[in-house]
Formats: structure tokens, sequence, C-alpha cells
């Protein structure tokens, strides 16, 4: 198996290439802007896993060069994990548009971008697996991150559209909603401890889905239960929380 991971220098994509490796024996394209992270990253998983790995140097909102990143690809990978994203700062992007665009630029408009190039190639091909980290902030929106949550919603909703699309040609599309995860994104936000995800818990979860057969999955799994409390709250009520 060839794995192309985009935004491999955050802690669970390195922990699902980790996973694939010792798992599936899987060789890894590891592509983000951090090439000096990457090649550490990429070492390490060739000294413990004996596979193959690869760095190289992707950014998610250089729309125009995603085309030619992907063809320059040999061989082309049986499976991609979109796990690039941005959390960004919601009450500067209430003031700055910039912070706003960056925010949806991140983490939509570079996903699709990139995955409208791998979809075409797997449906020509009748064969491979997308897995997509997008959020259950994109569940609802909240006062707290409606503007991440809104990008999130919206690679949600693109994610169920490709599955649909790229189902008769044979090729999967799985949809990853995690809760909080413990990473240097959110290291500075006071969490509920009891609902912090490890990012090798949550690689776990995807691994699982990927054997399984599984579209849509929650990490950790009681934020489908969380999340359908919070979808059936009337709007009535909603708007006075201060979530």
């Amino acid at each position: 198996m060839q794995l192309l991971i985009l935004g491999a220098n955050s802690e669970v994509a390195e922990a699902v290439a980790r996973k694939f490796a010792q798992m599936e024996k899987a060789n890894v394209y590891l592509a983000s802007r951090d090439l000096s992270l990457l090649q550490k990253q990429a070492r390490d998983l060739e000294i413990r896993c004996q596979v193959k790995a690869q760095p190289l140097l992707f950014d998610a909102v250089d729309y125009a060069a995603h085309e030619e990143f992907y063809r320059s690809l040999d061989p082309k990978p049986e499976g991609v994990l979109l796990a690039f994203g941005y959390l960004g700062d919601q009450p500067k992007a209430q003031e700055d548009f910039r912070e706003a665009r960056r925010i949806i630029d991140t983490n939509f408009l570079g996903a699709v971008s990139i995955l409208e190039i791998v979809a075409q190639d797997f449906a020509r091909r009748g064969h491979g697996f997308i897995v997509g980290i997008s959020s259950v902030a994109g569940e609802r929106g909240r006062q707290s991150n409606y503007i991440y949550g809104a990008a999130k919603g919206a690679l949600s909703i693109y994610l169920s559209g490709l599955r649909n699309r790229l189902h008769k040609h044979g090729v999967r599309v799985i949809t990853v909603l995690p809760g909080f995860i413990r990473t240097k994104m959110t290291e500075h936000l006071d969490l509920p401890e009891k609902l912090m995800a490890e990012p090798a818990e949550v690689a776990e979860d995807i691994y699982t889905a990927y054997k399984k057969g599984k579209e849509i999955i929650y990490s950790k799994w009681l934020w489908r239960w969380i999340m359908a409390i919070i979808k059936a709250i009337p709007e009535t009520v909603f708007k006075r929380l201060k979530l």
C-alpha cells in the first residue's frame, strides 16, 4: 500500500502514518510545509516499521501547485489522509476578514482543491480510499468557534457528496469527526480532561474504520451522543447558551 498523508506534521497524522506502517506495511508520502520535521518523521518510520517514507513539500492553500504536486507522485497512492487544518482565532476572525479567510481557505478550500484531483485519479483507476478529518465543530454553529465550525461543516458535507459520487467507482470516503484532541493546536485551551483524546486513539479509530468499512466515525465515540444532544436543542434555547 502507498499512503499519502496531507498535513503530515500534525500529531494525529503522525500517529496514523505509524499505524498503517505497522499494520499494513504501508509506504508513506509525508506532505506538509515543514520539511525538516517530516524528514525526522520519515527516518523514524523507516527504522521502526521497515517501510519507505518520503517527505514532500505541500501547502494546502497553494491551490495552483496542487495538480503538479499530485502528478509528480510515483507511484500514485492507494489511500489519502486529509489531516491539515487551522483552528484560528475566532475573536480575531470576527474583526479581521484575513483571519476568517485563512480559517476557511485552510480547512475547506484547500481540501476541495487537492481532493478533487485525487478523486479524479481514484475514479479513473476504480479503487482507493480517502480519509478526511473534519470536526464535531461542524455539526452545529457555536459562538466560540463558528467560523472554524462553518469551514469544517462545509468539509463534512463535501466529503458526503464525494462519497456519493465515488461509490460507483469502488472508492471509499471516510469522514472522521473528532472532538477535543490533545495536540499543539489545542494546548492553549482549557478543555475538559475526560473528553480529550490522544492522537493514538484517533489513529486507532481511523484504522478500525478503514478495516471495518465504516464511513462516518466520531472520535472519541461518545461524541456521537454528545452531538446528538446538542443538535436536538431547540434554536430558541440554543441561542441563549454560552457555547
